[in-house]
């Protein structure tokens, strides 16, 4: 319950005009229990209505996309565009490709990106987009005619000074290639409108690995500054397996963690021996297949049916880099009375409310999504730097800049969790330090009439 009356009010005018997105309903009372401090420090916010303004998108852009497969037949996908908040830069946030996408789901995405691009420092405003489209089992010519019809509609609402896409789940270089390549085409410029490209035409080192390699530079970061600790030695469960989970067990074993688990939409591999990441790559970035394949190149590994039983491995370190809400309180009961003593979050608002209370009332450092998988869009930030300036740096070059970004995002939260009275509380601590810069932005610029 919101002990704020102004925090109260918003809320309920914000559950009242969204009834039934329960994501986005959930990530907006995630924040507005952090900030009750922050908003009573500053009664200017009420009079300004800044919160109402917060919660309500710039821009909420849906749109159908008609495209042909390869036997003729005709389909409809719904496209979205969510642009929340430029208070502080250009709109910026992934595409995701899932038939889970609907508005909800976006507006929940948009929202959350509005703090975590403030937490990376860069000049960039929230945004997030996508379809209900599955890519899943489509040929390339498939996914190419939906990306180019996809893009059709969304090049009207984007551009590098106003809205630049990047990748998500189920798109990759792939995909916005292909996008890319329609936006060009309609628009008769080349400029960098998508991040997430390819080497040749844009793209930047490092993005592919930046979110999974992000991750556990925060993870390292706050495990030295608060347990004056390291993943040296450390048993780690990752969920997932596409980009994020496959490039966080590169990081986690390079600093010397043996990383036992990971798990895709069907089930979960557990190799007690320490996960053959070769194996892993060839599965699912060149085959696309499932990770079941794993157990018949690395019999001494088992397979299960099922995600969820991936939390009742025994582990030091928790990454959850799958999905939203796909960590659940009974799982995280399980994890700490499995001795889990971290839980840094690779995906997107993996972990359920109740799952989260459990984490911080049992003392585990809990990294949030916003703060501890910041590095994909802020390697989308130095693209766009990149392409703006017409070079590119080397991979050495924007590792080091992604290390010392993810550090300082974890030492803005931690110090903003000691300012509102809550130390080591780095839930509170991001969604107060995020928001601060927002509304410092949304104060100046004024009430737009």
């Amino acid at each position: 319950m919101f002990k704020n009356e102004y925090l109260q009010r918003v809320y309920a005018q914000v559950e009242q005009r969204n009834p039934g997105e329960k994501e986005f309903l959930q990530a907006v009372r995630e924040v507005l229990e952090s900030l009750e401090v922050v908003v009573e420090k500053h009664p200017e916010y009420e009079k300004a209505g800044l919160l109402e303004r917060l919660v309500e998108p710039e821009r909420f852009i849906q749109f159908r996309v008609p495209w042909v497969d390869d036997a003729g037949n005709v389909h409809v996908n719904r496209g979205f565009r969510v642009q929340f908040n430029s208070a502080i830069g250009p709109y910026k946030g992934g595409l995701r490709l899932h038939p889970s996408v609907c508005a909800s789901v976006v507006k929940f995405l948009g929202f959350e990106q509005i703090f975590k691009n403030s937490l990376t420092g860069l000049p960039m405003g929230g945004g997030k987009g996508g379809s209900d489209f599955d890519p899943k089992g489509k040929s390339d010519m498939e996914i190419m005619r939906f990306c180019q019809s996809f893009m059709t509609e969304l090049s009207k609402h984007i551009g590098q000074f106003t809205d630049v896409p990047a990748g998500d789940i189920g798109v990759g270089g792939r995909e916005i290639g292909y996008m890319f390549g329609q936006y060009k085409r309609l628009r008769n410029e080349y400029s960098g409108v998508l991040t997430g490209k390819g080497l040749a035409f844009g793209g930047s080192l490092v993005r592919t690995e930046a979110t999974g390699y992000g991750l556990c530079y925060f993870t390292e970061e706050a495990m030295n500054c608060m347990r004056k600790d390291s993943f040296k030695g450390k048993t780690v469960v990752i969920s997932g397996s596409g980009n994020v989970a496959i490039f966080a067990t590169e990081k986690a074993v390079q600093l010397g963690a043996k990383v036992v688990a990971l798990s895709d939409s069907a089930g979960y591999i557990y190799d007690k021996d320490g996960i053959r990441l070769d194996i892993v790559k060839d599965i699912k970035l060149e085959r696309r297949a499932r990770i079941s394949e794993y157990v018949k190149e690395v019999p001494t590994a088992e397979y299960h049916e099922g995600c969820s039983g991936i939390w009742t491995i025994p582990c030091d370190i928790a990454l959850p880099c799958a999905t939203q809400n796909e960590l659940d309180e009974a799982s995280a009961k399980t994890l700490v009375a499995n001795g889990c003593k971290v839980v840094c979050e690779g995906a997107n608002m993996p972990s359920t409310p109740e799952a989260v209370e459990y984490f911080l009332a049992n003392g585990v450092l809990y990294g949030p999504a916003k703060a501890a998988n910041a590095g994909g869009v802020a390697t989308s930030g130095l693209e766009m730097s990149q392409n703006s300036l017409r070079l590119s740096w080397t991979f050495e070059e924007l590792d080091e800049r992604l290390k010392d970004i993810m550090k300082n995002i974890f030492h803005n939260a931690y110090e903003a969790s000691k300012e509102c009275g809550a130390e080591g509380n780095l839930l509170i601590g991001a969604n107060v330090a995020g928001f601060q810069k927002v509304a410092e932005a949304m104060m100046a610029e004024g009430i737009a009439y």
